[in-house]
């Protein structure tokens, strides 16, 4: 309880500057900050979520307030909180806090500098006791102004002075060795400037603070009718966005410095729309978790939530007991305190880490900023989500492309994850392509194809077959795609083989020209069983191996052991019984072996090209993986498939 206690004299003294300060920088009365900063402690502090993180008015809701206060005065603002404290609450029994987990952290981190930019602008007029022109690029465009204006008028410059004692102290505090540095910072300059405006030579603005109770505007039935307004809507949704993410990020910041009981998201997001309906319905600012709160909190070394309970009583009894001693705060001086929370949200050494860690990223945040300060909070929010989303789907499209082309057959090779994104390099590489008579596209590979990059493959494909090429193959993730040549179509074209030929183990095919056949097919090996079902892998997804048509001398390399038809895919090897103990035959590796003990015949080397008994293939190129014979080297006169496919210059 006494570190508790201790705590909340900490938050109490850090929060009291805060909240007066931004309720000057919103532009409505000093009393409807302490206002919202007594709810953020003694309601929110009650309820579940986080117990350490602190909530009141924020500073980075300051800019947005006032451009909304300029536009449709403070009567309104009470109707927009309380309905996005409504909203927050019903988000939060909808169990939606966890989604703001999952915004993008370039996103995060380029809104609060989108907060933090317009919030310096701002409290640089207000450093030197002048009024800001609107908007941030509305600011940035009269400051030659305010410059000539300052070194004009004496009394500007002595605020200037003030403000910047109040900035310096607030970026070097932390150097004071305890236990005075232990006092927190903007309470020191708070006092200091004071002190120092009290003095007779000193002109400064000063704080106006009248009765908080008088403050107080309750919200009726009457002022709930105007939020029909469009632009009433957008600021309830841009409210609602903005305070329930700032107060889940701060929730998780706040987790990684303390190791006591995990924030509940989903709590902490109804707790703080009670918070903010009850400070709409009192006509009050918004409010959120505050980061510098919470942090002041823990470091203090509260355990419980009592520290920040106890916070929003002294907020509560200073603001009705001690009103008379904000009218001593100079106004420049709270400035300088603002301008250095928003130089803290700003924090320009995170786009430089964010930029050296990851370039896309890096991106994001700064397109994030700009679209802020150039536009508006909602709007920036939403372009830097669209940057994001569209650089993860780049990201998520890395196609790995491989192109080979060998005379006048080519084969396209493509890994990785297609989407509409990668469309133009996807037509490009299929283009490349379009002068060849026979194409293998081979899309199995991908772990991912849309319906766009499958849609453009179909049509490719489609277009090379009626423009004459003679073969296309589109092989497809999941086993899907098509090999298909012109003539399937018709009639009178010499079929590439003969896919209907009575062969042990093949299935039947029907059609009419180079059409292949279907169903259950058994590639055979050499000597042995036709092996497994199903078709060959070879580049054209034949139905069978393709062997020569004629009888292969099995009884000249193994005599005494005459074919069967149960060890050849021969139809003319039909006599003999079928050998119990054949092995794979080592001219084929990795063919079945049949029987545990081989025969002493099968361990002998295959003959040469050109031997007696010599299958005409051996010594040559597999005709299975090379679309033509290598130089000075043919095919035996009775491989009339591969003449028919090759042409005549490839007979011997």
């Amino acid at each position: 309880m006494g570190a508790d206690l201790t705590a909340s004299i900490v938050v109490f003294l850090v929060a009291l500057p805060l909240c007066i300060g931004v309720a000057a920088a919103s532009g409505v009365p000093v009393a409807l900050g302490i206002v919202s900063g007594i709810v953020g402690g003694l309601v929110v502090g009650f309820l579940p979520g986080s117990s350490l993180q602190v909530s009141g008015p924020a500073a980075g809701l300051a800019v947005l307030v006032l451009e909304f206060v300029t536009e449709h005065g403070v009567g309104l603002l009470g109707p927009v909180v309380l309905i996005s404290g409504l909203l927050q609450m019903g988000l939060g029994m909808l169990r939606m806090g966890r989604l703001f987990q999952s915004i993008s952290v370039s996103v995060v981190q380029g809104m609060l500098a989108g907060i933090g930019v317009p919030l310096i602008l701002s409290q640089t007029y207000a450093l030197v006791d002048s009024k800001q022109l609107g908007t941030a690029l509305k600011n940035i465009g009269g400051l030659p102004q305010l410059a000539s204006d300052v070194l004009a008028d004496r009394d500007k410059l002595a605020a200037l002075g003030l403000g910047l004692m109040a900035l310096v102290l607030c970026f070097l505090w932390k150097k004071v060795p305890a236990p005075l540095g232990k006092v927190p910072a903007p309470l020191v300059a708070v006092v200091l400037g004071a002190a120092i405006a009290a003095l007779p030579a000193v002109e400064v603005k000063k704080v106006s603070f009248g009765s908080m109770v008088d403050s107080i505007d309750i919200v009726g039935p009457s002022a709930l009718s105007h939020l029909v307004d469009p632009a009433l809507l957008t600021m309830i949704v841009t409210f609602t966005v903005i305070a329930s993410a700032e107060s889940l990020f701060s929730a998780a910041a706040v987790d990684r410095m303390h190791t006591g009981p995990r924030t509940r998201y989903n709590a902490e997001l109804f707790s703080q729309g009670v918070g903010n309906t009850l400070c709409g319905a009192l006509g009050a600012l918004p409010m959120t978790a505050v980061i510098v709160r919470s942090a002041a909190n823990v470091q203090a070394g509260a355990r419980t939530k009592v520290s920040r309970i106890l916070h929003g009583a002294w907020l509560l009894g200073f603001g009705l007991l001690l009103p008379g001693l904000l009218g001593l705060i100079p106004v420049t001086v709270l400035a300088g305190v603002l301008l250095h929370a928003g130089w803290k949200l700003f924090n320009p050494p995170a786009f430089a880490q964010m930029w050296r860690t990851d370039r896309g990223e890096g991106v994001v945040m700064f397109v994030t900023t700009l679209a802020i300060v150039v536009a508006n909070l909602l709007e920036g929010v939403l372009a830097g989500l669209a940057v994001a989303v569209v650089l993860v789907a780049l990201r998520m499209s890395r196609m790995t492309v491989r192109t080979t082309r060998e005379g006048d057959s080519g084969r396209l090779e493509l890994r990785g994850n297609a989407t509409f994104l990668r469309l133009p390099r996807l037509i490009d590489e299929l283009d490349s392509l379009a002068d060849l008579n026979r194409v293998v596209v081979d899309a199995r590979g991908m772990s991912h194809l849309d319906l766009a990059c499958r849609s453009q493959l179909e049509e490719w494909a489609e277009q090379r077959r009626k423009g004459g090429a003679e073969r296309v193959e589109l092989l497809l993730p999941g086993g899907s795609g098509d090999d298909v040549s012109p003539a399937e179509t018709g009639a009178g074209a010499a079929a590439d083989f003969d896919a209907t030929a009575d062969v042990p183990g093949t299935g039947t095919g029907t059609g009419a020209g180079t059409g292949t056949g279907t169903g259950t097919s058994a590639w055979a090996v050499p000597g042995g069983d036709p092996g497994p079902a199903g078709p060959h892998p070879d580049p054209w997804s034949r139905p069978h191996r393709p062997e020569p048509a004629v009888p292969y001398a099995m009884a000249a390399h193994h005599p005494g052991y005459p074919p069967s038809p149960g060890h050849s895919p021969y139809p003319d090897h039909t006599t003999g019984p079928a050998h119990p103990s054949y092995p794979a035959h080592p001219s084929y590796p990795g063919g079945p072996a049949y029987g545990p003990t081989p025969h002493p015949a099968y361990t002998a080397p295959p003959p040469a090209a050109g031997a007696p008994g010599a299958r005409p293939w051996e010594g040559v190129p597999d005709p299975r993986l090379h679309d033509r014979p290598a130089a000075g080297v043919s095919w035996g006169p009775e491989d009339d498939w591969a003449v028919q496919r090759y042409g005549e210059e490839t007979r011997r």
